[in-house]
């Protein structure tokens, strides 16, 4: 049914449940697995894109080593599982856009991603990536709705 499923992270203990879950969805399905972690660029830290220019070295390298944490987790939990996986960071100021961005480029067909359950004002204050990736995208997304520790 499904042949390339993006797993997004942002390396959070919630969003590990949720990427070890579209594993395993994977595995049942018979996937390959593209896991993805957005970076927003520098300049969408700094205000102006001089100061950007001046730390852009450690802050490139900062992020790449993050990434690759991260999605080094998604790899290894895809490895055990038996499951094909690749690995992909992407820039973008926005983490939805960066999602459907790369599920287009890279040719998925399913979008796997975890959901917080906000509500309320946290919801309206933080965002919800889920909501946008579901709402804006051209392509099947499964909303997983992590269960959080008390």
């Amino acid at each position: 049914m499904f042949k390339k499923i993006l797993i997004s992270t942002d390396g959070s203990e919630l969003s590990n449940q949720a990427a070890s879950a579209g594993v395993d969805f994977a595995r049942r399905m018979g996937a390959q697995v593209l896991a993805v972690y957005v970076a927003q660029p520098m300049e969408a830290f700094m205000g102006f894109e001089g100061a950007a220019v001046a730390y852009a070295g450690n802050y490139e390298k900062d992020i790449a080593e993050q990434a690759g944490k991260y999605l080094t987790r998604i790899s290894d939990l895809a490895r055990t599982a038996g499951v094909k996986a690749q690995t992909l960071t992407v820039s973008a100021y926005n983490a939805a856009d960066g999602i459907m961005q790369a599920a287009s480029e890279e040719h998925c067909d399913l979008i796997f991603i975890g959901s917080h359950g906000r509500s309320g004002l946290s919801r309206l204050v933080l965002g919800s990536v889920s909501s946008r990736v579901a709402s804006l995208s051209k392509i099947s997304t499964l909303v997983f709705h992590i269960k959080q520790e008390a």
